[in-house]
């Protein structure tokens, strides 16, 4: 793309002009779809139509994919939670084999792509919504809350093994340190991993409430935020693998889109973002250097354009909606190999 026609002039009316922010049946019905953030900017990038392709990575209850969908796109859909899959299955089930839905972690794309006959060999946009609905946090079932009691789970996909009672139950003080630090950014991690495995000994963690009563005084109070709003984060994103399979998804990326392809990353917080704009920065240098070389190198990994920084919510859709508050977006374009 010319770099003196930047992305935003170009934006396509029909979008805008399409009633596509008109509310949906699915949400008129009350259904507990969360409100997608940052749609108009995804629209505005992608500039779907009949005859794309887009890969919505991270479904969730499908609201990017409806909006891609109205505008004419075909979209692969793919979720690791099968109620999440469900949901967006009956959400989306009006636009026939113009969608299609798959289950798996956006981290197998490549595995996705290769036993599906119908996932073409490259596709025109990628999409990768990193958050994580406040409906399945809300769930005392699957244990991602500390306001309501439940099994201490915190599995995305149901069918995996580690669970957040087997991290808490059985990992050393130091590597449940090591966990709440590195993907928490708890201050207090040292003095709540010796509270947890200093209980544990009395009776294993089962419940969540259990474990939020001995996080809060094992650990520090931040402000309003609830003492152990860190740790269960922390732990979620442990049993998940969720910062481990990130850079795997952004490869697959590079794989999958096809020349000019462009790609869409929403992350929520830092530990995402960080890893998201670093390897978008490693992928669009044209050449790297190193001390110890004579002069700089062409890179092999030259794999995209940057046209624009970091995009966040403006103030009136953050007012809106409070998820967006925290929402990171970030575009990358698929050079020519």
């Amino acid at each position: 793309m010319p770099r003196s026609t930047p992305w935003q002039t170009r934006w396509v009316s029909s979008v805008q002009q399409g009633g596509l922010v008109q509310t949906t049946s699915s949400q008129a019905s009350g259904d507990a779809c969360h409100v997608p953030v940052l749609l108009q900017e995804i629209l505005d990038f992608f500039q779907p139509s009949a005859g794309m392709c887009i890969v919505d990575g991270t479904l969730g209850f499908g609201g990017h994919s409806e909006r891609l969908l109205q505008c004419g796109a075909h979209v692969i859909g793919i979720d690791q939670d099968p109620e999440a899959l469900e949901r967006a299955g009956q959400r989306l089930a009006g636009f026939g084999e113009q969608f299609q839905a798959l289950r798996g972690n956006a981290a197998s794309l490549d595995r996705l792509a290769e036993t599906h006959d119908s996932f073409p060999n490259q596709v025109d946009a990628i999409l990768f919504d990193l958050g994580v609905s406040s409906w399945q946090l809300d769930q005392a079932e699957r244990g991602f809350s500390f306001q309501s009691d439940g099994p201490l789970d915190m599995r995305m996909d149901p069918d995996q093994a580690t669970t957040a009672a087997e991290l808490v139950n059985q990992q050393s003080e130091e590597a449940l340190a090591d966990i709440l630090w590195t993907y928490g950014e708890e201050r207090g991690s040292r003095g709540i991993a010796k509270a947890l495995v200093a209980r544990r000994q009395e009776r294993p963690f089962e419940t969540t409430l259990d474990l939020a009563n001995v996080i809060a005084r094992g650990g520090r109070r931040s402000g309003k935020i609830h003492p152990a709003t860190r740790s269960f984060q922390a732990l979620r994103i442990a049993v998940n693998r969720e910062l481990d399979v990130l850079p795997e998804m952004l490869g697959h990326a590079v794989r999958l889109l096809k020349p000019g392809g462009r790609l869409a990353v929403i992350s929520f917080h830092s530990l995402e973002d960080r890893i998201v704009k670093h390897f978008l920065r490693n992928h669009s240098q044209a050449m790297v250097d190193d001390p110890t070389w004579p002069e700089p190198r062409p890179n092999p990994e030259y794999d995209f354009d940057l046209p624009a920084k970091l995009i966040q919510a403006a103030p009136e859709e953050a007012s809106r909606n409070p998820r967006a508050r925290s929402a990171k977006l970030r575009f990358a374009i698929r050079r020519a190999v």
